[in-house]
Order: C-alpha cells, then structure tokens, then sequence
C-alpha cells in the first residue's frame, strides 16, 4: 500500500498544478476572494481524456502512456501555436483513474494536434495501436469531446483561484452580480432575478 500511496503522491507532483498555455505552466493559486463568472467571446472545446489502468501487474502495457502523458501537456503548455488555452490533471476515482480536462480553440486544433506527426501524441497514437496495448484490456483509454458555442454556458467560482475555464488563455473573469447572480442568468435564459437563495 505505501508503494501505491507513493506512486499517487508522484503522479499528483507530475500532473499538477492546473496551467495555462500564456502562464508558461505556473500555478493559477492566487483565491478570487469574490463571486465569479468566467466568459468568452468565441465558442470554444472542451476535451476530457484519460486512462484506465485495468491490470497493475502488467506495467510495460500501462506505464509508457503514463509517462508521455505530462509530456505532451507539457509540449501543449509550451507551444502558443497548437491552440490549447488551458489543462487541468484529474485523479481518480482511486489509482486507477488519470486524465485531463483541457480546453481548446476549435475542434480543429484539437484534431490537428492529435494528428501532427511532429508533436508527441501521434507516435504515441500509432504505438498504442501497433505494439498490442490496444487489444490487450490491460489499459484503457478514452476520451470526450463538446464543442462549446459563445454563450451557451455558464460558470460560477466562489472564493476560488482561477480555475477551470476561468484559468485558460483569453477568458474574462466578471463579477457574478445583476443578470449573472444566477445559472439562467449567466446562460441568457432568464434576468438573474430568479436565485431560489441569496447568492445563487
């Protein structure tokens, strides 16, 4: 058990903190002490990937993506051109469980950064494919892409550093107040009147 507590404190390490591509991969750790929305002008993907490991004891299946993984965030972070504005690590649920939830331009840029053959995650696509770890249950891996049109989502943050959407490149942080105090409000559904509590 200390070798897999060991292993998650490394991997939290290594993962973490939340960055964007403008900060050079500084922490975004400064508390808005304040209600919060964040918005964009233009649409936007959010893109969740991760990985699954199924079989412990077969590290040679599960091991190799697990240390390019923060490699290629870390060629993403460093590289203004790919149109990644910002990647968060998620652990979990238990030790198992590793992915990101990042933020993107376009689904184009997504796709042409997946399939340029001089960043990081192409070779490793091609490797996953050809050496066996894709037929073999040992691994598992998924992703989930939305495409996000201006305007037709809402955020809060309360007393919180930037995060999420609100930490990624080119995003306006507004006080949470008049027809953003509330979910509707924020989404353009209603005026912002209809909180059921102070405070939404």
């Amino acid at each position: 058990m200390q070798l897999l507590n060991r292993l998650r404190q490394s991997l939290t390490a290594k993962f973490t903190p939340e960055t964007t591509a403008s900060d050079g991969g500084l922490p975004t750790d400064g508390v808005i002490r304040d209600r919060v929305t964040a918005e964009r002008d233009d649409s936007f993907v959010v893109f969740h990937i991760g990985m699954r490991i199924n079989a412990f004891w077969k590290p040679h299946r599960w091991l190799p993506i697990l240390l390019i993984a923060p490699r290629m965030v870390r060629e993403l972070v460093g590289d203004d051109d790919t149109g990644l504005l910002g990647s968060r690590t998620v652990l979990g649920p238990g030790l198992r469980n590793i992915g990101f939830v990042q933020y993107w331009e376009s689904f184009d840029a997504l796709e042409a950064y997946a399939r340029d053959s001089d960043h990081l995650h192409l070779g490793a696509w091609q490797d996953y494919y050809e050496d066996g770890t894709k037929d073999d249950a040992s691994l598992g891996i998924w992703h989930e892409t939305y495409v996000v049109r201006a305007g037709e989502y809402e955020t809060v943050y309360n007393n919180m550093p930037r995060h999420g959407l609100a930490a990624t490149d080119g995003t306006t942080v507004t006080t949470a107040a008049g027809q953003r105090d509330t979910a509707g409000g924020r989404i353009g559904k209603t005026d912002g009147s209809d909180a059921p509590v102070s405070g939404d």
